[in-house]
């Protein structure tokens, strides 16, 4: 089959009432595969809760044509209900709009900025203080989903969002599963759906390998190191790219990462999977320790003794 593309724009003719239930309010955002729409629930309404409003998402014209369009969307509803952290997204449900045919799922509306506008308010990286907290979310919420068997396959600083209530990981319509009981959901050939962002995707990605703990690693560490610095590790190049420039050769430390966590990063940076030998497990246990700081001791005068009578 033909490979997809990837339009950044909005369904077309999508009906204002999805589902005879939820009403489309306003347009949220656009990426690679679909959109997501402020609705509300009507018969959450009807029932009198204070907050019926969802996130829906459906995919764009280009993925919605597809034969395979209807699984793809149920794929990601299925990934995202084994989840269950609180840096994850919420699901709520799973459905087809009987008069357009248009799958949609429901999940959880959150409220906040994305990482990518948070790194904007912070051209030279951020603060210590700041990074670790918003990076362990990062890593807890990834280290439950490869617990989970989930793979995220998409991890890009517009993919996680900084709400009220802390840190949310969404967006696992190009994930799939790893192992246990969702290996049975159909595994879409990832030559032909090449929505992901290059510049967060491992090398072995882009020359057509398959998903795995290993690529989702490498994505994170390209998101920590931007967070660190204020900009992407590889000059925004895919890994490719940069390999043949040598610029992981020339790679340095942000100057507000603690050193400590610097060999760690810098190996989920590698390009080669062989050389990638870290997990999101050991990256956490690393940056979940405290800075190291080292005081000289202060030298003190001492009395000098009086010579004798």
């Amino acid at each position: 089959m033909n490979q997809i593309t990837q339009p950044l724009q909005a369904p077309s003719e999508l009906p204002q009432l999805m589902g005879k239930r939820y009403q489309i309010e306003r347009l949220l955002g656009v990426g690679g595969m679909g959109a997501v729409y402020r609705a509300r629930d009507l018969l959450r309404e009807q029932f009198g809760d204070p907050e019926p409003w969802v996130a829906l998402k459906t995919l764009n014209d280009s993925f919605a044509r597809h034969p395979d369009a209807n699984a793809l969307l149920h794929s990601e509803f299925a990934l995202t209900s084994r989840l269950h952290h609180r840096h994850v997204v919420r699901p709520h449900s799973f459905h087809v709009d009987a008069e357009s045919q248009r799958a949609f799922l429901t999940l959880e509306l959150l409220d906040g900025p994305t990482l990518d506008q948070i790194m904007a308010s912070h051209p030279q990286g951020m603060p210590w203080a700041e990074l670790q907290p918003l990076a362990l979310a990062l890593l807890d919420a990834l280290q439950h989903a490869h617990q989970r068997g989930v793979l995220h396959g998409d991890i890009k600083p517009t993919n996680v969002m900084l709400c009220a209530s802390g840190v949310r990981l969404f967006d696992f319509g190009l994930g799939q599963a790893n192992e246990g009981l969702l290996s049975s959901l159909p595994k879409l050939s990832r030559r032909r759906l090449a929505a992901w962002t290059p510049r967060y995707a491992a090398l072995e990605l882009l020359d057509g390998g398959d998903l795995s703990k290993a690529t989702d690693l490498y994505a994170l560490g390209c998101v920590l190191y931007e967070l660190a610095s204020g900009h992407h590790p590889f000059s925004r190049l895919t890994a490719r790219q940069a390999m043949r420039m040598d610029q992981y050769a020339t790679l340095q430390k942000p100057a507000g990462l603690p050193a400590h966590c610097w060999p760690a990063l810098r190996t989920a940076l590698a390009f080669e999977p062989a050389q990638r030998q870290g997990s999101v497990e050991q990256l956490r246990e690393v940056f979940g320790q405290p800075s190291r700081r080292w005081w000289l001791p202060l030298k003190r005068n001492r009395p000098t003794a009086l010579p004798p009578a």
